[in-house]
């Protein structure tokens, strides 16, 4: 019996079409993810800025917060800014 070939490709089609959408499904659950996160390192980082602009704030204005002591024998953690 000799198989229809169009019928096989069309068969071999749909398991591609099939496995692409699953592929497709996965790709966008990723990217819904990532953009989750994206958004949620950015609202830590204006939530760290305006801390920090705070801060110097209190700093400027001569309150009761005293600067520490620079020490030249230490150094900056890794990825920090000395």
């Amino acid at each position: 019996m000799i198989p229809d070939l169009r019928a096989a490709q069309i068969e071999r089609l749909k398991e591609q079409v099939s496995g692409l959408t699953e592929r497709l499904a996965v790709r966008d659950e990723q990217i819904g993810a990532l953009t989750d996160f994206r958004e949620r390192a950015l609202s830590q980082i204006a939530a760290q800025r305006m801390e920090i602009e705070r801060l110097r704030d209190a700093f400027a204005a001569l309150s009761n917060v005293r600067a520490l002591p620079n020490s030249s024998r230490t150094s900056a953690p890794y990825g920090s800014c000395s």
